[in-house]
């Protein structure tokens, strides 16, 4: 909680002088920056201190592909096309075998359950981001830095109850250069660098294109995680992986696919 509450702290404190606030009801704001920066990291983090490894986080954590769907039809009454059932339970199923096997590793249920939740939070998010967007209003990097003055009183308050004063105080007092350091990538290039990209990609090509690169970050996760912290997935969990990028893959490409195809049938 301490690290989450630092984290958007630098990023609000800092952005701040180099963005300027977006033309967004405040109302809105909130809502961006307790889903999609406090809900999904706060349930995150939690999760890998409750044992969920960092690159199985990385790939479950994808599911909020998912979720969106299943939120744009219940508030925006959206159609869910049937290639998108199909990887829905493509995906679940993935989902479910890497849940059911966590004795293989060294996940635990309830970090799997929590990391769940913080997908689900994420969705949310995009539900309350593409709201602001049909409003009209700003949802560029302003809005994402801007936002970021609300997350760090939730979790400063939840370090508070769960870790005490005066831990939080020693956090502060004795914060070592990896820490730093980690603070720096989380904020700088994770998120202002990160997300200022993504929303450069997202201005200039259509989100069809753009949406795939999703796709690597479990790659990119389940490897590093391997090859920095030693982190061993089991051979039932690479099914249900498998089986979960299968259902991504289908979601993101299936209506091109099918819309190619059909263009070629005519």
């Amino acid at each position: 909680m301490m690290l989450g509450g630092l984290r958007f702290l630098v990023i609000a404190v800092i952005g701040s002088f180099f963005f300027a606030r977006p033309k967004t009801p405040l109302k809105w704001i909130l809502a961006y920056g307790l889903s999609l920066n406090f809900g999904q990291f706060a349930f995150l983090f939690t999760a890998m201190e409750f044992g969920m490894p960092a690159g199985l986080a990385s790939l479950v954590l994808q599911s909020q592909a998912i979720f969106t769907l299943l939120f744009a039809a219940l508030f925006f009454k959206e159609y869910v096309r049937p290639y998108q059932l199909l990887s829905i339970g493509v995906a679940a199923s993935g989902l479910a075998v890497i849940g059911l096997h966590g004795e293989d590793t060294s996940m635990t249920a309830i970090g799997f359950g929590i990391t769940l939740a913080a997908a689900s939070s994420w969705a949310f998010g995009n539900i309350v981001t593409k709201t602001i967007s049909r409003k009209g209003y700003e949802s560029n990097v302003n809005l994402i830095v801007w936002s970021c003055w609300f997350p760090p009183i939730p979790f400063f308050i939840g370090s508070y109850f769960i870790d005490g004063g005066d831990v939080m105080w020693s956090n502060i007092t004795q914060i070592d250069w990896q820490t730093m350091a980690t603070l720096a990538y989380l904020s700088v290039v994770a998120t202002i660098m990160g997300y200022g990209l993504w929303s450069y990609l997202m201005s200039r090509y259509s989100a069809g294109t753009v949406a795939p690169l999703t796709l690597g970050v479990p790659v990119v996760g389940l490897t590093s995680t391997a090859w920095i912290l030693d982190e061993k997935i089991g051979s039932y969990q690479w099914i249900g992986i498998a089986l979960v990028l299968a259902g991504l893959i289908m979601n993101t490409l299936g209506g091109r696919w099918l819309a190619r195809r059909a263009n070629q049938q005519a």
